[in-house]
């Protein structure tokens, strides 16, 4: 029978009750399925706040808190780069919580890097010989796999540097790449058409033929940074360094070798480190760390901004 017909004038008092009680019944799996729904979003969000209390708590480092003697760790790990973990805001921000805690008998950069940005590594060697002359505390450079480029840049402003017999280290030297495209646009028909105001504006354009007077302009200013890096490098080693012509061309050599030409001390790591030469085994460290509410905001921000763009997309499509 239909619900018309249940609701007919015409219809049973069994026909009428039948349906009320399916309409009760559809209305009570309807107000069940709602609290379920309530219930488990409750719960979702219960467990994201929990998330981001539990997160907010373990990213308090631990390294703030230790008052007895203790071997402070900065770890420069990866690319030395303004967006990297291996940042200049980063590491310095560490390094001054490592410095200002009276029980950091002294300072320890771990260094596993093949090198990055100039300016960052410039920014952190500065700060590091700031807080040296500030708090009087020693700094060491550990080198693991490879402390190279601008890693090495930092290595420098350490009072001595470590290296494992196997470590790749050096690596003094500037470069800047790029590709060219001109001939094969050439190939394939393609006009460059390229408007600028200054004469400069288009320098070192990879669609367009190689400028020689841009080309020396920026071989002069690659071996302006160049120098920059070696009268570090010197004012870091200071007499310990044996310089050849090699030192500052480029080439990286092994943790052995770069004992031999007084580009680091001795072999050593970080318990040796923190054991024997800064007499305190415990190992505190002060390394920024992005901790899981970060990551969970990063990641909730991307979803919104890729679904905002999402949806201007689909508006400029639909208009």
């Amino acid at each position: 029978m239909s619900i018309a017909d249940a609701s007919s004038p015409d219809a049973t008092p069994q026909a009428q009750s039948a349906l009320l009680q399916e309409l009760a019944r559809v209305y009570l799996d309807e107000q069940r399925r709602q609290r379920r729904w309530r219930t488990f979003w409750r719960l979702v969000w219960l467990g994201i706040a929990v998330s981001f209390v539990w997160a907010t708590w373990q990213s308090v480092p631990a390294a703030h808190t230790p008052v007895t003697p203790h071997t402070a760790l900065v770890e420069v790990r990866g690319e030395i780069g303004s967006d990297t973990p291996a940042s200049a805001d980063n590491l310095m921000t560490a390094m001054r919580s490592a410095f200002e805690d009276a029980g950091a008998q002294a300072v320890v950069l771990r260094i596993n890097s093949p090198g990055g940005s100039p300016v960052q590594a410039g920014m952190v060697n500065d700060e590091v010989r700031r807080l040296k002359a500030l708090h009087k505390k020693k700094v060491y450079a550990i080198c693991e796999e490879m402390c190279a480029s601008a890693a090495y840049y930092i290595a420098v402003s350490a009072d001595q540097i470590f290296v494992d017999k196997a470590s790749i280290v050096g690596s003094i030297g500037v470069l800047m790449d790029g590709f060219g495209f001109v001939g094969t646009m050439e190939k394939l028909g393609v006009e460059r058409r390229l408007l600028t105001a200054g004469s400069n504006k288009a320098m070192l354009d990879p669609f367009s033929p190689l400028n020689p007077q841009h080309e020396t302009y920026a071989r002069a200013m690659l071996e302006q940074i160049h120098q920059q890096f070696i009268q570090v490098v010197r004012q870091g080693r200071g007499k310990a360094l044996k310089e050849t012509p090699d030192t500052f061309s480029g080439l990286f050599w092994n943790g052995e070798q770069a004992i031999q030409q007084g580009l680091a001390d001795k072999l050593g790591s970080l318990d040796q480190v923190a054991r024997d030469v800064v007499k305190a085994e415990d190992i505190v460290d002060y390394t920024e760390k992005e901790n899981l509410a970060e990551r969970l905001a990063k990641r909730f921000g991307a979803a919104i901004g890729a679904g905002a763009v999402q949806a201007m997309r689909s508006t400029v499509s639909i208009h």
